[in-house]
Formats: C-alpha cells, structure tokens, sequence
C-alpha cells in the first residue's frame, strides 16, 4: 500500500517539472532517471559500509558521485552540466550492472534550467533505495499518469484489470509466462505477485522457497518495441525485487528471432494501431494480415505450449469485424483455444480512450474437453465510467472470477459447434 508521505513525494515532482514538461510519459522518465540515479549512489555507500567497493561511481564516473551535485561551490549552470553529462554517459559505465546500463540508455535531460534542477535533485534526495513492497508500489502509482502512448495506440491498462485477468489465467510458479507488447510489465509483476499469494501458508510466500523464487523470476519474460518503455519496465521489475529481469526490445511482429519460443501463459494488452499501409510482418504468421490486433492474438496463439494458457484484451473488431483474416482467427480460435469472452464497458480506458475492448481467455487443455464458450459482461468494475474513473461502491469483478474459475452454470454459453457452422465465426 502506498503511504501518503510517498505519494506526496511523487506529486510534488511532478508538480515541479510540469512547467517544463508538460507530457505526462516524459515527466515518468525524469523521475525515474533520478531515482534510479540516486539508488546506484545508496547502493554504492551501503557496499563501502559493509566493507566492500563501489560498483557505480568509480574511476572516470567517480565525479558524478551523487553528493557531488550538491557541493555548495557548483554553480547552478555547472550542476545542470554535470547531472545532464551523468544521466548521458550512465548507459557507457564499465562498472554498471548491464541492467543498469539499459535503463540510461537514450537517457536525457529535456530541460537546462537550475532552479528547476535544483528543486529536483532536492525531493529526489529524499528518496532512499530498498527493495521494499513501498518502492515498487511508488514506482507503480507513478506510472499511473502515464496512461496512453497515444500514437503507438497502446493505452496502460488499470492495475484492477491485470489482476483481474492474472486471477483467472491463474500462472502457476513452475510456469513460464510472456507478455509480448509488456509496457511497463504490469502483467508481469501482477503474475508474480499472484504466484507468491498462492504459496502462502502464515505469512505471505512462505511456502516458495529462494529456488522457487529465483524460478519464478526468470520464467517471466516480456518483450517491446519502444525503449523508452524498455527502461521503465526495467525499472519496474528492479523496485519490485528482480535483481535481473527478463526485458527485450524485440519487434514481436517483424523478427522472427523469437519464433520459436514458446510459453505456459501469455498475457497481453497489445497495441490496436495499425501505422498507414499496415503492419508488414514476416511470412510465418497462422493468419495473413496487416492489422496489430490479429497479428498479436495470432501470435499469442501459436506461441502458447500445448496446454497453454493466455488472457488478451483486444478491441471488439477482433470478435464481430467480418474481413477475411478476422473470421480466419476467429475459426482458429474457437477451434483450439479459446474457451471464453468478457467484455468490458467502454470506458475502462478512460480518459485516454473510448475505445470498447473485450478479454479472450484461451486454454488449450480445457478446450479440448469443452463444447461450448462462455460470453459475459463486466458492467461495473468498480469505478464510474468519466474521465476521472472515480471509484464506486461494489464491482463485478470479484463474484466473476469465482464464477469463471469454477465453470458456473449461470454463466451464458454457445456451443463451439454452433459457432463454427455460422458464416462468420
């Protein structure tokens, strides 16, 4: 849970760097430049006090020692010189940890005013490194501004959500899991932290041991185009406890590096956009077509094991568009996967999209021993449907779960053979 001495810590951040960054996703990687910045520092002084060496600040990098933006002889230009040439030469660092490289990578400093630097660095420095639930749930809620990536057509799915499809896709800790478009790996850190709620006796994951643990940290995998989302999930995973998390860039769509590697559970908000003229993906896709949204289901769907699992929210096109690779996938699906819809109200994606979206669940176990396909709504999810998303009183959510994860008889069905023999699927 996230204390409110944190949060206010975080809004007073973005508050300062409003003015001279008024996007919501370049204010979330200052913040996190800094952060990550000053925690390298902390973990520098903790090894020199428990007898060891510096691993960030030595040699050539030594003068960007975090206390040293903060000599009372550096001038304000020569601070915003110094912390701009830091946050720009990190990614070559010798010493570094790769992960810690990645992370600076492409790193910046957007703006050169000091007094806005030095208001900065100042609530910066009052954040301290631990690998405690109250960084990573920090880190979380400053994510939560972010919301769309607007022309990438990828929009941050609600933390409720996650959990929500995480609960009924149930990842088990001898599985793998992948996230193939992962943004900030949301999907990632929910399915862990579902993994350690189901392994609890008396106190929370008690029943993992720290070989489960370790298991559990390198059988979640995610995947990105963008590198700025690279970094932010890098970091996300890191303040959540993952010392040496599974993050690519990697075109899920146009490489084929990866095409052979397949996955237990996949889960996945995939971008909807399609840039002008379509995707061009390579030749091996189940489906042929140049729409992200078939593209990424189909992928999901051939990379899932033979018993896999998967949880997929895709725009409502997917399930009534009549065009031949939509009824194409749709046939697939039915046939060996999918065993149910749900369909969320429009304005889960509030205030940055209207756009109505529905979840696929597919199980390839239980389809084959299934005749029918379950269809239900989600018409409260616990939060109004304006623009603010304020949160109301009760929610579908938690009594649908149970009803899904216990195949209940109240739940509206269609037989598969039914959907197969009509024209579209």
């Amino acid at each position: 849970m996230l204390d409110s001495d944190t949060k206010r810590k975080i809004d007073t951040l973005r508050d300062i760097l409003v003015g001279k960054i008024p996007n919501p996703q370049s204010q979330v990687e200052q913040i996190t430049t800094g952060l990550i910045y000053k925690f390298m520092d902390d973990m520098d002084q903790e090894a020199v006090e428990l007898g060891g060496e510096k691993s960030f600040f030595t040699g050539d990098y030594e003068k960007y020692a975090w206390k040293n933006l903060f000599d009372s002889k550096l001038g304000g230009e020569e601070k915003v010189k110094l912390y701009s040439e830091a946050v720009e030469n990190m990614y070559l660092n010798p010493t570094a940890p790769q992960l810690f490289r990645e992370i600076f990578k492409n790193a910046f400093l957007p703006f050169k005013d000091p007094s806005t630097l030095n208001m900065f660095l100042k609530e910066i420095d009052e954040f301290h490194y631990s690998h405690s639930e109250k960084l990573g749930d920090a880190f979380e809620y400053l994510l939560s501004f972010m919301g769309s990536q607007g022309d990438a057509g990828q929009f941050r799915t609600p933390r409720h959500i996650i959990d929500f499809i995480v609960e009924i896709v149930n990842p088990q800790k001898h599985e793998s899991v992948l996230d193939p478009a992962c943004g900030s790996a949301g999907f990632l850190i929910s399915s862990y932290k579902h993994i350690v709620k189901s392994n609890t006796d008396k106190r929370l994951g008690d029943k993992l041991s720290s070989e489960d643990r370790k298991k559990v940290g390198n059988n979640l995998n995610g995947y990105d185009i963008s590198p700025e989302m690279i970094r932010l999930s890098l970091v996300n995973m890191y303040l959540h406890g993952f010392q040496t998390p599974k993050i690519e860039e990697y075109d899920t769509l146009s490489s084929e590096d990866k095409w052979n590697e397949y996955y237990d559970v996949i889960l996945a908000n995939p971008p909807f956009f399609s840039p002008k003229g379509g995707i061009q993906p390579h030749k091996r896709f189940g489906v042929s077509s140049k729409k992200a949204e078939v593209l990424f289901t189909s992928y999901i769907l051939d990379h899932l094991k033979p018993d896999g699992r998967a949880g997929i929210i895709v725009p409502e096109g997917i399930i009534f568009q009549t065009g031949t690779a939509y009824k194409e996938l749709r046939k697939q699906l039915i046939e060996s996967s999918l065993i149910g819809v749900i369909s969320l109200p429009a304005g889960v994606f509030n205030p940055y999209s209207g756009v109505k979206t529905s979840i696929l669940i597919l199980d390839k176990k239980k389809s084959k021993v299934r005749d029918s396909i379950f269809f239900v709504e989600v018409k409260n999810d616990g939060f109004d449907l304006g623009a603010q998303r304020k949160p109301i009183k009760d929610s579908d959510l938690p009594e649908l779960v149970l009803k899904i994860k216990e195949n209940d008889d109240s739940i509206f069905r269609v037989l598969k053979s039914e959907l197969l023999e009509s024209k579209d699927f």
